[in-house]
């Protein structure tokens, strides 16, 4: 397994929702030989979001390919019945929905037990109370400024002002990542407020020069 990065440094991870999927391969190594450490696994079942993309299968084909961190955020209905696969087939990382896993605490535990890091997400319209009681047992929070279920959606800011109270409660150890939207300019307004990890697709994947374009959201952060 991939360790996730420390906290103490800015992150890009690239999403794949927004590359070629007839040439994923390639794509991941472009972005893998521009120096990121991360790369973004975008997983919905049609269900609790309304799309489908990947599944384990692709993943496993995928993990031959890449020795980056596999940071998968699983935009499902009961991840907990389908984690074990996503882990055999090479994930290193799951984020999971408080909105569909009400008591997490035990889930968690079974993802650390399994030797992969987890996360919670929230969605622009959950609360941050909502993961108040677990953040801290958590190696990741994932703060949607979209909807999720498609990319190419544009930046809320409303969303992105839960990143302050959240860094508050889970203190400096633990990441806060940032998936909607992401671009040089508002990788400039989301780190200033405590995110580390930026989840980027169209900002990465629509330019011909991927490496320029995760330079350009680095610069923004600085």
């Amino acid at each position: 397994m991939n360790k996730l990065p420390k906290t103490g440094t800015i992150e890009i991870a690239p999403s794949i929702l927004s590359a070629d999927f007839a040439k994923l391969a390639s794509e991941i190594a472009e972005v893998e030989s521009a120096g990121v450490k991360m790369l973004h696994l975008d997983v919905m079942d049609g269900h609790f979001v309304p799309n489908i993309t990947i599944g384990p299968p692709v993943i496993a084909k995928l993990r031959k390919h890449s020795k980056l961190f596999f940071d998968s955020h699983l935009m499902i209905n009961e991840p907990e019945k389908y984690a074990d696969a996503f882990i055999k087939a090479g994930v290193d990382h799951i984020t999971f929905h408080i909105e569909v896993v009400p008591e997490p605490k035990d889930f968690i535990k079974r993802l650390h037990d399994s030797g992969v890091t987890a996360g919670l997400c929230l969605n622009p319209e959950t609360p941050v109370s909502a993961i108040e009681k677990y953040a801290s047992l958590t190696d990741m929070i994932l703060i949607m400024t979209v909807h999720p279920g498609f990319g190419g959606q544009s930046f809320i800011r409303e969303a992105a002002e839960k990143i302050k109270p959240v860094r508050q409660i889970v203190g400096p150890d633990i990441r806060i990542e940032i998936d909607g939207g992401i671009n040089p300019e508002n990788a400039a307004i989301v780190v200033p407020l405590g995110a580390d990890t930026l989840v980027a697709g169209n900002a990465i994947f629509s330019k011909p020069n991927r490496k320029k374009a995760i330079e350009d959201i680095h610069k923004a952060c600085r």
